[in-house]
């Protein structure tokens, strides 16, 4: 069954498909000036990437018809632009090579793609094509199927050069965007972030960021606590909302659990707000026990602030 999407973000594909095979100039039956079609071409690439190969390999590839596909080879042939030869493994198939003058076709064809591709790119700026690359190749990792599902392909590493700053950035977005908490609830993340990375004791304080296919996900830090340095602070867990469900949250606190141990911790502290109903289900699941409340007025909202506790022995 096909999950439901938002017709909003059907539209916006839908479109920018349109927009894009026009930009390229792609739906001319004379594909680049020259007497091909677009699937004409793209038969003409996969030959001269993988020759001698069969037809049923280009066909599962490009995901065409058979008998379209047959066609198209056959057409090749009689232009004398492809051969075909019986395979030496399955009698009832054909092995297609270029000849010479595929070979040179192709390579005309290849030749007008670069240089067309090469002139949409010169006219950018430095800062639109590195954007225009960027997005092409974060397409690309979206559309690709991937062989494990993304729990397993979520990392969690010791943060590094500009992450403290994607931190702050995507706290602040998050907040205001889910619950419309003001630029305070910002400065207190950057002050807070601005403490650790100012004089941090590595052995004892550290910050993690969560990724998955190498995008920032997630975040969390630990810190001694600043009335007691014997209590491990946990501090800003987030997980951005296109990787919750996938158990994010958990590996980052589990991380930062085993490591308040390791670094000799007897106890974990952290400050919350009880309408952070997620983070506080995933802070109970560990054992943390809540051991106090206080009702505050804080980024713009009247909120009830929770203090949990865990004990590391």
């Amino acid at each position: 069954m096909t999950p439901e999407i938002a017709p909003a973000q059907v539209d916006a594909v839908r479109a920018f498909n349109r927009f894009y095979t026009r930009r390229i100039d792609v739906l001319r039956e004379d594909l680049l000036d020259s007497p091909y079609t677009l699937t004409q071409a793209r038969v003409l690439f996969e030959l001269a990437q993988r020759e001698p190969v069969a037809a049923r390999e280009i066909g599962d590839t490009l995901g065409l018809d058979p008998g379209y596909l047959s066609r198209i080879v056959q057409s090749f042939v009689e232009t004398g632009l492809v051969e075909k030869q019986r395979s030496e493994h399955d009698a009832r198939s054909f092995a297609l090579s270029l000849t010479a003058p595929g070979r040179a076709a192709f390579a005309a064809l290849d030749r007008s793609s670069h240089e067309a591709t090469a002139t949409l790119l010169a006219a950018l700026s430095p800062l639109d094509r590195d954007r225009l690359l960027r997005a092409i190749a974060d397409a690309e990792r979206a559309l690709t199927p991937h062989v494990l599902p993304a729990p397993q392909r979520l990392r969690v590493r010791e943060h590094g050069t500009g992450d403290i700053g994607w931190a702050i950035e995507r706290h602040a977005r998050l907040y205001t965007e889910e619950y419309g908490w003001n630029q305070e609830f910002e400065a207190l993340v950057a002050k807070l972030f601005a403490q650790f990375a100012g004089g941090r004791d590595p052995a004892r304080e550290r910050c993690w960021i969560a990724e998955i296919d190498g995008e920032r996900v997630g975040c969390v830090f630990v810190v001694a606590n600043a009335d007691d340095a014997r209590v491990a602070q946990l501090r800003c867990l987030l997980v951005d909302p296109r990787a919750r469900g996938l158990g994010v949250g958990r590996r980052l606190v589990e991380t930062c659990i085993a490591f308040a141990r390791e670094a000799g911790y007897p106890r974990m502290r952290l400050w919350t707000n009880d309408i952070l109903l997620a983070a506080r289900r995933i802070y109970e699941s560990f054992g943390f026990v809540l051991v106090e409340e206080n009702r505050h007025h804080s980024f713009g909202h009247d909120l009830v602030g929770q203090i949990w506790e865990l004990s590391l022995e």
